[in-house]
């Protein structure tokens, strides 16, 4: 474990993390992701959700390093200029997509551009729609075009049951060819096996030009873990499950109570301007 000291930027999940349970950015948030700044410690972020989708928090967050989308499959700058794209490989593809439809989950299908749905009206779409700022396209059934260029494939459905099985069912399906993680519990993310976050931690120590143990993380999910395990100083949500709060170095509040503002405030301020915890 790194001394927060020596940590040089701070990456930051977003849903279940950064952000409200509404998908808000609190005043608490912003401030602490600004303090960041002022304190000479960078600030980035990673997400499950499409580098576009991540667009709105550029702003009010003062966001200058690469944005992470799809757990790191697109890397863009925060104009959304394309740095990197890992792409699942397209034999991969269609047999995730037999996979999830022989498991009765929905699929959507997101490339650089787009994100496709067989049902607009599923469960879901309509909350994710909201969160992304952006609509899917509606599709009779993906094309060979979508599935060659697909950056992410999710297996969507409301039952537990079936989403546990999907989950169960993915190694054997599809082995080493893909890395398929949960970003919530109705949400099955397969993407490229370097499309990981614990990838993006060691992308971003590269482009930087830090180490990993430079870097410190934060999450609430199990695709979180991955970068857990990469970077230098870890820190898990208060609304995460016991197992995954077994992974971090220190936990910190719920979303739902500035536990990302009081993880900045108690952890990684105070070993950068020597104000108590």
């Amino acid at each position: 474990m790194t001394h927060p000291q020596d940590i040089r930027l701070l990456l930051s999940d977003v849903d279940g993390t950064l952000v409200t349970r509404d998908k808000l950015l609190t005043p608490r948030a912003i401030a602490a992701a600004r303090a960041l700044h002022r304190a000479g410690v960078g600030f980035a972020v990673t997400s499950a959700r499409p580098a576009r989708g991540l667009s709105m928090l550029v702003e009010p967050l003062g966001l200058t390093e690469p944005l992470a989308g799809f757990n790191g499959g697109l890397l863009t700058q925060p104009d959304l200029t394309v740095i990197e794209t890992h792409a699942i490989d397209p034999a991969a593809a269609r047999k995730t997509v037999e996979m999830f439809r022989r498991h009765g989950a929905d699929v959507w299908v997101y490339d650089a551009d787009a994100w496709y749905v067989r049902d607009p009206k599923a469960a879901h779409v309509e909350r994710e729609a909201w969160i992304l700022k952006f609509g899917p396209q509606g599709v009779t059934d993906f094309s060979d075009a979508q599935l060659d260029g697909a950056i992410k494939i999710v297996g969507v459905s409301e039952d537990p049951a079936v989403m546990a099985a999907c989950e169960a069912a993915a190694p054997d399906a599809l082995g080493d060819t893909v890395s398929a993680t949960r970003s919530a519990t109705y949400f099955l993310d397969v993407t490229n096996p370097l499309a990981t976050k614990g990838h993006v931690v060691e992308t971003l120590a590269r482009r930087l030009g830090l180490s990993p143990g430079q870097i410190a993380t934060i999450g609430d999910m199990p695709n979180d873990v991955l970068m857990f395990r990469q970077s230098g100083f870890s820190i898990a949500m208060g609304n995460a499950s016991d197992a995954v709060k077994a992974q971090a170095n220190a936990v910190t509040d719920s979303n739902e109570d500035d536990g990302f503002a009081k993880a900045v405030e108690r952890f990684l301020l105070p070993a950068k301007t020597g104000a108590p915890a």
